[in-house]
């Protein structure tokens, strides 16, 4: 993809840059294209922010990584989309908090931090970079509750087995017990009830199907 070429695709992709100065191409804009193949780190938790990427084509998974090698995809960066973890490291001139690895070929205009700054000048590429935080807000919310309900509803079922058909049990002794908050607890236990594996009542809980609530905690039902 030639320079003017990739000029012109991404001011299709992201409009609000025909509004900046300098102008995408322009002299003073100094924007590199880069054209890279799959599995290529373009940052990395704990660095700077080398710039804000841009994607032309291709696609970016943004991952955590833990000490121990596992990795949790926070969110994936495809054409016409920005990246929140490069707009608040360069916001806050702090650390990069995840990685960013394209998972195939992939061009992109990477800004420089400088020029980013000044882009933010302009109220409607502003604006994009805000209401991306909402967005990117929004999707970690869901991943986050994802993560801990998976967990915490297989641990929840397993307190809730071998203690008879009916437990004379609070919404908190059980919150308590599994170290979390109380509304956690009681949200997990109704959608218990909404699937039929348990009848919720005053300070009570009755088993209904103790084999579902096996298969969920992962053990066979007797």
């Amino acid at each position: 993809m030639t320079g003017m070429g990739s000029m012109a695709v991404l001011t299709d992709l992201y409009p609000s840059l025909a509004h900046v100065h300098p102008a995408p191409g322009a002299p003073g804009s100094r924007l590199r294209v880069l054209d890279v193949p799959a599995q290529t780190v373009l940052f990395s938790e704990n660095n700077s922010c080398p710039g804000f990427p841009l994607v032309l084509s291709g696609e970016i998974r943004v991952s955590r990584n833990s000490g121990d090698g596992r990795s949790l995809e926070l969110y994936r960066v495809v054409p016409g989309e920005l990246c929140l973890v490069s707009s608040a490291c360069l916001f806050r001139a702090q650390p990069l908090s995840a990685c960013g690895v394209t998972t195939k070929p992939s061009t992109l205009v990477l800004i420089e931090p400088d020029l980013f700054t000044r882009w933010l000048e302009t109220p409607a590429f502003r604006n994009d970079v805000l209401g991306l935080f909402a967005d990117r807000m929004a999707d970690l919310t869901l991943l986050i509750d994802a993560v801990a309900f998976h967990k915490l509803d297989r641990r929840l079922a397993g307190a809730l087995l071998g203690r008879g058909q009916h437990l004379k049990l609070t919404h908190q002794s059980l919150a308590d017990e599994l170290g979390t908050v109380r509304e956690m607890v009681t949200r997990l236990l109704r959608r218990f009830e909404r699937e039929g594996w348990v009848s919720l009542g005053r300070e009570q809980i009755q088993i209904v199907d103790s084999a579902a609530l096996r298969a969920l905690v992962g053990t066979n039902p007797l």
